[in-house]
């Protein structure tokens, strides 16, 4: 898992093309300075050492610097392992399904329902304590994002890098979500497990209300779930375009929140169903749902070991730093029989 540490030193790099405006500038009112003397041409050969580009291409190496240290000091790193520690401690076991098909990208709650969830699901993250949660995304199928942990940095990191277009296979299979969360809670853990399923509910499959309540009765899981969007619906925005997904007519596609299946899907699965009208308020309505559930003994793991890539960006930085120092401004006497930026004429 790739990831930056700081990505927030990546608003460094919109200095780089104002410094190219101010250098492109300076060059513009030097030669404007020269011409007051006389033909710019005539000037050069009156100062033999004068260069046009030299400073020119110091600068470029200068920019090049700036630009692999900017991504140097923001950490570029993975998570090479997930540690365990042999410690435990009195939570819940809390796994939140995401829905990452296209019609999450709809702008009826905004930004749009999928950024609004991930929000929403940072904000329940800083309110567990001695809990573990997991991530599980799913359109048409569903993958384990982030195994069940009580390392909480970890979880918001990945939570970060979660996008559409991470499953292939569109649509909304919940059932899927629930199959996959079943077999992700802790063995030993015969209770205190709750799965939280968010989506918009378009397109699901029909067996998705059998497989909550089979979650409940054989595995002991409450199934609780979120409703992203609006009744009334809102049109798919095309990732990259600025125009809405179509039908094969043509016709734009309005994506509608199905809250009749996911009510019922809750309620087979013992838990509760709420509308993200305001998703922070929705899910602090089901943590407190949650946090009624009694507590029972889990091991502690964090993914703390990672792998970090930033000394090859201060690598590079360092190379064209000095290869910028390397070139003087002015041509050198002893190396013009050796000019490297200008092409002889035979």
């Amino acid at each position: 898992m790739f990831e930056f540490a700081n990505p927030e030193y990546f608003y460094f790099l919109f200095l780089l093309p104002i410094f190219l405006f101010l250098f492109y500038l300076s060059l513009f009112f030097k030669k404007k300075a020269i011409k007051k003397f006389g033909d710019f041409e005539i000037v050069k050969q009156l100062m033999p050492e004068f260069s046009n580009s030299r400073p020119q291409i110091k600068f470029f190496f200068l920019i090049i610097s700036l630009f692999f240290l900017i991504f140097a000091i923001s950490q570029a790193r993975s998570v090479s392992k997930i540690k365990t520690e042999n410690k435990s401690q009195k939570g819940i076991e809390i796994m939140i399904a995401l829905d990452i098909s296209n019609s999450m990208m709809a702008e009826d709650i905004k930004p749009n329902r999928l950024e609004s969830s991930k929000r929403a699901i940072y904000r329940l993250i800083e309110k567990l304590e001695n809990d573990k949660i997991g991530l599980i995304v799913f359109a048409g199928e569903a993958y384990i994002q982030l195994p069940l942990t009580t390392d909480f940095q970890a979880a918001k990191m990945f939570l970060n890098n979660i996008d559409v277009g991470f499953i292939n296979k569109q649509g909304t299979s919940i059932s899927s979500a629930i199959e996959l969360a079943m077999s992700s809670f802790s063995p030993e853990n015969d209770k205190n497990k709750a799965l939280i399923i968010i989506t918009d509910g378009e397109n699901h499959e029909e067996d998705a209300i059998k497989i909550a309540e089979e979650a409940r009765k054989e595995e002991n899981i409450f199934v609780h779930t979120v409703g992203m969007g609006l009744p009334k619906g809102a049109p798919i925005p095309v990732k990259g375009k600025r125009s809405y997904k179509k039908d094969k007519n043509g016709v734009t596609v309005i994506s509608k929140l199905n809250e009749k299946t996911l009510a019922e899907i809750s309620k087979a699965g013992g838990g509760i169903y709420v509308r993200a009208n305001n998703a922070t308020t929705s899910l602090n309505i089901l943590f407190k749902e949650i946090s009624k559930m009694s507590k029972s003994e889990i091991k502690i793991s964090k993914a703390e070991d990672f792998e970090n890539y930033f000394q090859y960006f201060i690598a590079l930085s360092l190379f064209f730093l000095i290869l910028e120092f390397m070139i003087l401004e002015k041509k050198n006497k002893f190396f013009q029989k050796f000019n490297l930026f200008e092409k002889k004429i035979k």
